[in-house]
């Protein structure tokens, strides 16, 4: 079922075809009843009119025999009478089986003979239409079963009448028209309409998978020539053929993708001279830099002989020197990402060791600030394939951003993993990040308030490198904030080096990480 549902999803044919057979199948079921229905009754009324008017010629050539034998010099016996009309009436009905009649005595005339033709039951006459006959001065008519003596039945039209025969008393007269010829009518137009609905419906199923498939082959090409310039083969063009309004797709469609191709090629190009540009740039800056270096380290050295303003300036100097260093390494480190140049060096670590070892390299900075750092971490060892010093890099960047911003309150760093993935999260309790924010937060030199400085000297690329080498891993980065609860970093790697990040150990929400120190799993150290 679930494989059906995922075809109809996904197949515009199937959807076609599928409604195309169904609003089918109801209209001709509709039509087949109309028709059937038009036809049973014209049927019906036709035979209904036919039988009536025979039933009352027979009926009157009846009375006149019936009138000539009370008028005549002598009566005949009962049974000669009935006998005679039977007779008459037989041979106006002519060939067997167009009507049978069947002669009855009015109820309360014990032993009156009675006859009928072609050894018909009196059971084919219900006993509602004998009421109706012997209350009524009329013909009365109802439709019916016509029982013969050896078990036989045909549906039929019974028309009885009343009839006085002389000496005896009355009777009732019944002619039974059998229905076996609209019967066998109706069968055959029922049989003609199944099976030209049947032609019918099949007719414009085909039809409708040939016109479905006439409209969807292009856009199955589109899709699958937009799926080639996706993955790079930008030359990869649709078909056109003959010039209607498929025609006209392909071709707006070739445009377009000619005209993404220029543009997609032009930007690759102004990518590339910026990438050679930002690399020449840091490494032109390189050599003045470590010029204006080893300058700035005489002076920083020998700045208790000057005057203080002077050593004010040297020290100054020697900071701003250090924070323009790491922004050319963080620059070199972009453009190698940007070109795609950057490769791992993966060996097996630990990553609850590295995170220690981060946080204690951390911590001169979290202490001026009376921030604890705090690791809740598993008792044993977190195997993970990976580069160590780009892992090294980012929880660094993801302490050090949330000393930052955590206004004095306790840094958490948790860690956990499963059976595929490890995961590590850096929760602090500061500023937060307003909706829309954790978008952002990784572009490169952005910042949550533009006219804040930045206390510890960042440069603006921790983030933006950190989420690519966490890319770089095959993991992921991902970002939680409320504005005044603070954020939530969490960095996702596969445990094997070469593989994709397939689960997520922690979640970046922090409700769904409440409790992990408390299921004898963790362990906590406080640092600070």
């Amino acid at each position: 079922m679930r494989r059906l549902r995922s075809k109809w999803r996904r197949s515009l044919t199937l959807r076609v075809v599928s409604t195309t057979m169904l609003v089918s199948v109801l209209l001709m079921g509709l039509l087949g009843y109309l028709l059937l229905t038009r036809v049973t009754s014209g049927l019906l009324e036709a035979k209904q009119r036919s039988s009536l008017t025979e039933a009352t010629a027979s009926l009157g050539e009846a009375q006149r025999i019936l009138a000539a034998a009370d008028t005549g010099p002598s009566t005949p016996g009962a049974a000669s009478l009935v006998d005679a009309v039977i007779a008459t009436i037989a041979t106006r009905a002519g060939q067997a089986g167009l009507y049978e009649v069947l002669l009855l005595a009015a109820p309360g005339i014990p032993g009156a003979p009675e006859r009928a033709t072609n050894n018909v039951a009196e059971v084919s006459i219900p006993a509602a239409l004998r009421v109706s006959v012997a209350e009524s001065n009329r013909q009365v008519w109802t439709y019916s079963t016509i029982t013969y003596l050896d078990g036989r039945t045909v549906p039929g039209l019974v028309v009885g009448a009343s009839l006085v025969v002389p000496s005896v008393g009355g009777y009732q007269l019944y002619y039974l028209f059998p229905l076996s010829q609209e019967q066998d009518t109706l069968l055959l137009v029922r049989s003609a309409v199944l099976v030209t609905g049947i032609l019918l419906v099949l007719g414009l199923v085909a039809l409708s998978w040939m016109l479905t498939r006439v409209v969807v082959r292009p856009v199955r090409q589109a899709a699958r020539t937009a799926e080639q310039f996706k993955a790079g083969k930008l030359t990869e063009r649709m078909a056109v053929r003959g010039e209607d309004d498929l025609a006209a797709l392909a071709t707006s469609f070739n445009q377009m993708a000619a005209s993404l191709q220029e543009q997609i090629r032009r930007l690759e190009g102004m990518s590339r001279v910026q990438q050679r540009f930002v690399s020449d740039v840091s490494h032109e800056l390189r050599t003045p830099l470590t010029t204006v270096r080893m300058a700035a380290d005489v002076l920083h050295e020998s700045r208790d002989q000057f005057d203080p303003a002077t050593a004010r300036s040297a020290e100054l100097l020697q900071q701003q020197l250090d924070r323009f260093e790491l922004l050319l390494t963080d620059l070199l480190e972009i453009s190698r990402f940007d070109a795609g140049a950057a490769v791992l060096d993966t060996e097996p670590i630990d990553l609850v060791s590295l995170a220690r070892r981060a946080i204690e390299a951390s911590t001169p900075l979290a202490d001026p600030r009376g921030i604890d750092l705090e690791l809740v971490a598993p008792v044993g060892p977190v195997r993970v394939e990976c580069d160590p010093r780009r892992v090294d890099r980012v929880v660094r960047n993801l302490i050090v951003n949330a000393i930052e911003h955590g206004r004095g309150r306790p840094v958490t760093i948790t860690i956990g993993s499963d059976d595929m993935c490890a995961a590590l999260s850096v929760r602090d309790r500061g500023v937060g990040l307003r909706p829309g924010e954790t978008a952002l937060v990784f572009n490169r030199f952005w910042r949550a308030d533009p006219a804040r400085s930045r206390s510890i000297g960042g440069t603006g690329l921790g983030l933006a490198i950190a989420l690519e080498d966490a890319r770089l891993h095959g993991g992921w980065l991902q970002a939680w904030g409320e504005p005044g609860e603070g954020s939530n970093f969490v960095l996702t790697l596969p445990l094997l080096a070469g593989t994709e990040a397939s689960s997520f150990p922690l979640a970046v929400d922090p409700e769904g990480m409440e409790g992990a120190d408390s299921v004898g799993r963790g362990v906590r150290h406080v640092r600070g």
